[in-house]
């Protein structure tokens, strides 16, 4: 327990300075730290809910009550949104990273272990994508938002074909990930196929 509160506070502490660092050249900081702590107050408020009602569904809550505050700051204070969906994956995955890996720690679970792995995989292929997507030809639009959403589109493709295989992994829905994650993929996916033809 010491050792995921440990984890958890560390993983806030990174999402806020990510969410900050990747928004402070366009935004100040009462409407960047304001959006961040709505998606925060979003994600613990959803987060209590899964622990006394629906335990098992604790990742998907969590993730519903970040974009509902997310939703929030952005109306609020009028933000771009592809440009601030980008700051919470990219937030968001270290965070996520660590309680992965605070849950390896603490039970020694292979699958916890392997996730932990493949989020700083995805970390380091948004940080690639967000220095080379301006080059690729087919990207003809240059929008932002093609990192974060292409590597959204690859974590929710990597978690429904996980899912597929019936292994159990610690913020899986038994019997509806695949669904829910598959259909997730092809959103983030959609969503850089139109950004790609948008016209700058």
């Amino acid at each position: 327990m010491i050792i995921k509160g440990s984890f958890t506070l560390l993983g806030i502490f990174i999402f806020l300075f990510l969410f900050w660092r990747r928004l402070k050249e366009d935004y100040t900081p009462n409407q960047i730290f304001g959006t961040a702590f709505y998606a925060l107050f979003g994600a613990l408020g959803a987060n209590l809910i899964s622990i006394y009602f629906l335990p098992s569904w604790w990742f998907w809550l969590d993730l519903f009550g970040a974009l509902l505050g997310v939703t929030l700051g952005i109306l609020r204070f009028h933000l771009r949104v592809f440009e601030t969906l980008e700051a919470l994956v990219l937030a968001t995955l270290p965070w996520f990273g660590l309680i992965l890996l605070s849950d390896f720690i603490e039970t020694t679970g292979v699958s916890s272990g392997v996730g932990a792995t493949v989020i700083l995989v995805l970390v380091g292929l948004f940080y690639f994508l967000d220095t080379h997507y301006k080059g690729f030809t087919w990207y003809k639009s240059g929008r932002v938002g093609f990192s974060g959403l292409t590597v959204a589109g690859a974590f929710f493709l990597i978690r429904a074909a996980v899912a597929a295989t019936s292994v159990n992994v610690l913020s899986f829905v038994n019997g509806k990930e695949a669904v829910l994650s598959g259909l997730l993929a092809f959103v983030s996916f959609l969503a850089v196929y139109n950004l790609a033809k948008e016209k700058t």
